[in-house]
């Protein structure tokens, strides 16, 4: 998917995401199950691709010491479907996660339909060494994009930001910073995994720096945290 034509956030949140308020106005989204210390001590599911289980993201979250656990999702239509029964059984649940677009679209379509609240989105390309990312957040998720930006922007990474939230007139945030090494390639996903992880706990520090293993994330993905 091209970062230039109109990105899936904007598609995702005027059209299917407006249907993730539970009787709420939308600033209220983030608020909606009672205090941010009770919902970030709420176990969470993470989410990621077949294989990613080890993952930057997921290490990001695991950073938190909050208990996590991983599913992985991939091409298995049961897992899909154990997924779906887990949103519809009422029990409250924490989602947050690092999907390519179809396997996040499909996650965040079943979220919808089981009367979620999100609290971010974000679309993330990776591309020869450098990293865009167009983020949609809400309340509770404020000041997350500058952390963002300032852990990137600390380990070296290029990298291009742009923020928006949710229900606010205020004009886009853009951040950037262009590539000054490649040593912490994949540092954007442990910092949305520790962010997102951490959302509610009130921790102001950066995602620990994580040690690259093979090649660098290559492609476009979707980040989200959602409560049902």
């Amino acid at each position: 998917m091209s970062m230039d034509r109109r990105f899936v956030l904007k598609g995702m949140a005027l059209g299917s995401l407006a249907g993730l308020t539970l009787g709420g106005a939308l600033p209220a989204l983030g608020a909606a199950h009672g205090s941010p210390r009770s919902s970030a001590a709420r176990p969470a599911l993470v989410l990621v691709n077949q294989g990613a289980e080890q993952s930057a993201f997921v290490q990001g979250a695991r950073a938190t010491g909050a208990a996590v656990q991983v599913r992985q999702i991939g091409g298995d239509l049961t897992d899909l479907l154990s997924l779906q029964s887990q949103l519809g059984s009422g029990r409250k649940m924490r989602l947050i996660g690092l999907l390519d677009d179809a396997s996040a679209a499909l996650v965040v379509d079943m979220a919808r339909s089981a009367g979620a609240r999100v609290e971010w989105l974000g679309q993330h390309t990776a591309r020869g060494g450098v990293t865009r990312h167009r983020l949609l957040n809400t309340a509770s998720a404020e000041g997350c994009a500058r952390q963002l930006g300032r852990q990137l922007h600390g380990c070296g990474a290029g990298f291009e930001l742009t923020e928006e939230r949710l229900g606010s007139a205020a004009p886009a945030r853009q951040l950037s910073a262009a590539p000054r090494n490649q040593r912490h390639a994949d540092q954007w996903a442990a910092g949305i995994g520790y962010l997102l992880g951490s959302l509610g706990a009130g921790r102001p520090t950066a995602a620990p720096l994580i040690a690259q293993a093979g090649a660098p994330l290559d492609g476009s993905f979707v980040s989200f945290s959602i409560e049902t």
